[in-house]
């Protein structure tokens, strides 16, 4: 055999990234790098409450750039946000997007530049590759440990006609720089810690087993899990401890790019489903779904998962692959629980009668196309019904 064909080609997007206290600010003299006229903020009513966007203002006046803000917006961003923060873009004459906040205003800035790139409304870009022509230049802040909207090429929309959440996956929504400061986290409530946590930790998993993995993803995603298993209790438990919150916001970064190269799979697929249907915060939903994903996916990527094992502290030499199956997912409903997420489905508001249609929106999702082993819409369900209770 040609020893080429066991290389496979693989491509690897990233944004120029600024990390450290501090990086927010320096939104003025980037933004001033551009030749910004005029910038649009995109940020939310939490961020702005807890300071930040202010901050990222006061770094605007110093360059000498004006701004407007667009705070219309809110968890798991819709269709008629990014539409209504485009209609804003246009109006204010802006030629630079600056997002400061989690994934929701990221995800948010990210359909606004594709919208005045492209000049359609947003839910025509769903799927991979979709976006033809690049938008304005992107500078994106996060303020939490976990999207990592802030390094992907990723942008979920909530179609609030369907009541599904869109993909978009196009290396014109990567941000052009990342300022990433993990001081932003510290104002972060225990339950957003938590969520955020546990889905930087699901981008890990699902990047590490995708069939898309590569040697740089998979040294990215293991690391991270490192990360996350030895802080996120730490960050939970104490939201000022800022050697928690910087291992954290690495751990989140680690995540982003492992998973923004590699995609992800059926645990994504199935919080798209769930989060579009009820509105539910993506990152318990996540966290919530992660054990029994795994549970199904363990044996068409063993070897994988028992690296994830042993990342996670769980004792692998010598043991059998269902042993390494329990323990892992043992370790996964511990530290779940342990940051406080305890909730099923029922307490999601979920009612058995919509499992079936949850199982066939997340079918069609493009995450389950790089999952380790093929699901169908009945075993969907069955993993969907499985966490019911």
């Amino acid at each position: 055999m040609d020893p080429t064909a066991l290389i496979q080609l693989r491509k690897f997007l990233v944004p120029e990234i600024v990390y450290g206290v501090g990086a927010l600010n320096l939104a003025g003299r980037h933004a001033s790098n551009f030749g910004a006229t005029k910038v649009l903020i995109v940020s939310d009513n939490g961020v702005i409450d807890a300071g930040w966007t202010a901050k990222v203002e006061e770094s605007l006046r110093e360059s000498g750039i004006p701004y407007g803000v667009y705070s219309g917006v809110t968890e798991n961003p819709k269709d008629h946000e990014v539409m209504a923060g485009a209609k804003l873009y246009q109006q204010e004459n802006c030629d630079l997007i600056l997002a400061v906040g989690g994934g929701s205003p990221m995800d948010c800035a990210k359909g606004i530049g594709i919208v005045v790139g492209n000049n359609r409304h947003i839910l025509k870009f769903e799927g991979v590759d979709e976006v033809s022509r690049p938008g304005p230049p992107l500078i994106f802040i996060p303020t939490t440990a976990g999207s990592s909207a802030d390094v992907s090429q990723f942008a979920i929309i909530t179609d609030t006609d369907r009541r599904v959440k869109i993909a978009i996956i196009s290396k014109m929504v990567v941000p052009d720089i990342a300022l990433v400061d993990p001081q932003t986290t510290t104002t972060m409530p225990k339950p957003l810690t938590a969520a955020t946590g546990m889905d930087a930790l699901c981008h890990s998993f699902e990047a590490y087993v995708s069939s898309a993995s590569s040697a740089i993803t998979d040294m990215a995603a293991l690391r991270s899990v490192q990360l996350i298993v030895d802080n996120l209790a730490g960050a939970y438990a104490h939201p000022t401890d800022m050697v928690c919150r910087d291992n954290m916001m690495m751990a989140s970064l680690m995540a982003g790019l492992a998973f923004s190269n590699a995609s992800l799979g059926l645990v994504h697929a199935m919080a798209h489903s769930l989060g579009g249907e009820k509105n539910l915060a993506h990152g318990e939903c996540n966290a919530v779904l992660l054990e029994a994903v795994v549970h199904f996916n363990f044996h068409a990527a063993a070897d994988k998962y028992t690296a994830l094992a042993a990342a996670m502290g769980v004792h692998t030499d010598g043991q059998p692959p269902d042993a390494v199956a329990r323990d892992l997912v043992d370790r996964l409903v511990g530290l779940r629980r342990q940051v406080g997420i305890t909730q099923r489905l029922k307490d999601m508001g979920v009612t058995p009668g919509e499992i079936s249609q949850l199982a066939e929106n997340a079918a069609k999702d493009p995450c389950l196309a790089t999952n380790p082993r093929v699901a169908s819409v009945e075993q969907i369900a069955s993993i969907y019904e499985k966490i019911y209770h």
